[in-house]
């Protein structure tokens, strides 16, 4: 086991930390978590529109034009925020002017993304003839194509900046009308690739991604349980080695995840009932199902500490009992600690895994609705699968089910944690004792 956990503190951890901070990795990461305020208020709404008591669904019903335009123009336009945030971001670790950067993101994304129809004839009543965009392009199905357009437009510009390819004002014009000047190049040579490529060409970047991308998003955020498993076990097996799991696949996943609640949204604004969701294995999903108080579900193990013999573990549970319940797990992770913990490791991986499986059938029988609102990661997990689950009692019920699931799992292994903890205290107690006789020996003696 020694040599075992050698091989991943000297192989995997660097290696593993190395990609969690590349810098192009990061900046997905900050850009797409920018955008989460807007789909949780987003969610909200998508809430009120569905409320479960008749009598408040009739009130809203002559508002339901009026009350959906929040949803639409937060989550209906998810990409474009996020190309500014991830532009702005990878911009700002080249300390290159952050705000020019996210602009040219955004100009480059709007014409790879969102090409201009011609309406000739208009719909009296309905729409007049003109030019118009289609905001469905700038939603969450563009996000791939959102993340590469911001990408490359600040690595254009950014070389732009470093080879002194760039007008250059005199000094004591002001800093924000020098930046304008220095980005009218870049700029210009930003808008005509992309245009170039999208209307000339006719390359459509957002199509060929979504081509390749898309049986990999059906996989690890869609309806495949072996896809749900995989996701489950990367990240507790990265916080086992003491690396941030989310943090190094974020980049990778958290785009399938917004995508994912996205659709089920989307489909759940139409009218779709919850039981018939485009996807199942949304973050959500994880989050209120799975991650009870945590990655690993490690408020189960809170509990248990809370009522243990040993000092250290009953004082670390009190600790981390508030945290817990709004699902911050660090005091846990760190403080009994799991990582590279051998006893605690197994059941911090192998409970999600069975808790990520109840879940799926009991989602795929239709005991429990799929996840139709994304809700902040800090609320308690029965109220928020409740509430994101079209106000379903029995998801609020599975939370509970998994919960003493996992406790039955935890319990052994928190046994045997406890002794080896108990003889420990044990061990540094009969010391200090020990030390304190020395002492008091040796005070007599200097008295006599």
């Amino acid at each position: 086991m020694d040599k075992f956990v050698n091989v991943l503190e000297q192989k995997i951890m660097p290696f593993a930390n190395k990609i969690g901070m590349q810098r192009h990795m990061v900046a997905i990461r900050k850009g797409i978590i920018a955008t989460m305020p807007l789909t949780i208020v987003g969610s909200f709404f998508t809430i009120l529109l569905n409320m479960p008591v008749d009598s408040l669904a009739q009130a809203i019903e002559p508002y339901r034009d009026l009350l959906d335009i929040p949803f639409r123009y937060t989550v209906g336009i998810l990409a474009l925020y996020a190309t500014f945030g991830i532009g702005s971001a990878l911009a700002k670790s080249y300390k290159v002017d952050s705000l020019t950067a996210g602009i040219l993101s955004l100009m480059a994304f709007l014409v790879t993304a969102a090409p201009p129809i011609r309406l000739v004839d208009g719909v009296e009543g309905v729409i007049d003839a003109g030019r118009y965009i289609n905001i469905a392009n700038l939603s969450s199905s563009s996000l791939f194509g959102a993340i590469v357009t911001a990408i490359v437009s600040v690595e254009i510009y950014r070389i732009f900046i470093q080879k002194n390819i760039t007008i250059k004002m005199p000094e004591g014009v002001p800093p924000e009308v020098s930046n304008s000047f220095i980005a009218l190049i870049p700029g210009a040579v930003i808008l005509i690739l992309f245009w170039v490529l999208r209307h000339v060409i006719g390359f459509d970047l957002n199509g060929f991604l979504s081509s390749i991308l898309m049986p990999l998003k059906d996989v690890l955020a869609g309806n495949s349980l072996f896809g749900g498993l995989l996701t489950v076990f990367l990240i507790c097996f990265f916080w086992v080695l003491g690396i941030h799991g989310p943090a190094i696949l974020g980049p990778v996943i958290r785009p399938f995840w917004d995508m994912s609640i996205a659709e089920n949204m989307d489909a759940f604004a139409a009218g779709v009932s919850a039981h018939n969701m485009p996807n199942i294995f949304t973050e959500q999903f994880i989050q209120w199902f799975v991650w009870i108080g945590g990655s690993g579900t490690t408020l189960v193990l809170v509990f248990m500490f809370m009522f243990s013999k040993s000092k250290y573990l009953k004082s670390l549970g009190r600790l981390s009992f508030l945290p817990g319940i709004f699902n911050i797990n660090e005091p846990m992770i760190f403080g009994a600690p799991i990582v590279m913990n051998p006893i605690l490791a197994i059941p911090f991986i192998v409970a999600p895994l069975i808790t990520t499986t109840v879940a799926y059938f009991a989602t795929i029988t239709g005991i429990v609705p799929m996840m139709v609102a994304r809700l902040g990661f800090a609320m308690p997990a029965p109220i928020a699968a409740w509430m994101s689950t079209n106000w379903s009692v029995s998801a609020a019920i599975l939370v509970f089910v998994n919960f003493f699931i996992t406790f039955a799992i935890y319990y052994p292994f928190f046994k045997v944690f406890e002794k080896q903890q108990l003889e420990k205290e044990a061990a540094e107690i009969a010391q200090e004792d020990a030390q304190r006789t020395t002492m008091e020996i040796a005070d007599e003696t200097t008295g006599k």
